[in-house]
């Protein structure tokens, strides 16, 4: 049977090439971010969104569901690796999820009423703020130090594996910590970041809980705050199978890669690595929205 049209099937076979590639290059950028978002606790949605936006030219609600959908299936990944380890710290995080989840929800919600723009614009201010925290020395801790009354009722202590043994800490804060959880998770869905940043930064430098425990218990409870978020975007139409199902697996990979590393991994490499990618992708994203490059409604 005659083609409809000159050239009918050799444009069929060069559409089915592009998708192919295209599909192809999404799921080494999600790689990427998984390996990325396990080593440091940003749950891989800190690169994921800004590489479907301005690489790829995703209309940015479309990047934060796809985003939100594999940090929530892929952070098991990662995590059951830190549980099996012991690095992860389960009652800080079955605490501070509560706090998480309900501004998850409401981040979620609120996204959906702002422009591209005005979302681009945020997301690059919060990852800036995340950056120059981390970049800061950590703050010295104490063993002796009296420990938080509520972390000591809630028994939020624990230790770690290290090169020189078992190394104990204490937590202090508890109160503070779980405020900023609040905001972080309504940076999740708001942003579709996973808010693993200020988890990690918040559990780090303000409830005083080492860097590895931080990233670790990070990642655990990531999961759960993106699936509070992407309900809502799923409600509204925003999560597109094609484009979510490379970046879901990208992560997958990536997040496995990245929490076997992680083990073997210095903080004090951590730090700049953690730093350093986030600030040159916030810049990114703002320079892109003062520069028209996301428009509401465009795919």
């Amino acid at each position: 049977m005659s083609p409809a049209y000159p050239g009918s099937k050799e444009l069929c076979r060069a559409s089915v090439v592009t998708i192919l590639a295209l599909t192809g290059l999404i799921w080494i950028g999600a790689l990427l971010a998984g390996f990325l978002g396990a080593l440091t606790g940003l749950g891989g949605g800190v690169v994921i969104v800004p590489l479907l936006t301005l690489v790829f030219g995703v209309d940015i609600h479309y990047a934060i569901g796809a985003s939100l959908v594999s940090v929530a299936a892929t952070s098991s990944a990662a995590a059951a690796v830190y549980l099996k380890q012991g690095f992860a710290n389960i009652r800080i995080a079955l605490v501070l999820e509560l706090a998480t989840t309900l501004g998850a929800v409401g981040g979620a919600v609120l996204a959906l009423q702002l422009p591209t723009a005005a979302i681009a614009v945020l997301f690059g201010l919060a990852l800036l703020l995340s950056a120059y925290l981390s970049a800061r020395p950590p703050q010295p801790r104490s063993e002796t130090r009296a420990q938080d009354k509520l972390a000591g009722v809630l028994e939020l202590e624990g230790e770690y594996p290290d090169t020189a043994g078992p190394q104990s800490y204490r937590v202090r804060s508890v109160g503070l910590g779980f405020g900023l959880m609040g905001v972080a998770g309504m940076l999740s869905g708001l942003l579709g970041i996973g808010s693993g940043a200020l988890k990690v930064l918040a559990m780090d430098q303000v409830m005083g809980v080492p860097f590895k425990v931080s990233t670790a218990t990070s990642n655990f409870m990531i999961g759960v705050t993106a699936a509070a978020s992407a309900g809502v975007y799923l409600s509204r139409g925003y999560i597109d199978p094609g484009l979510t199902m490379p970046v879901m697996l990208g992560v997958l990979v990536g997040s496995l890669l990245g929490a076997r590393v992680f083990i073997a991994a210095k903080p004090k490499l951590l730090r700049p690595v953690f730093a350093g990618v986030i600030a040159l992708l916030a810049v990114q994203m703002i320079a892109g929205a003062f520069g028209g490059r996301f428009v509401d409604g465009a795919l």
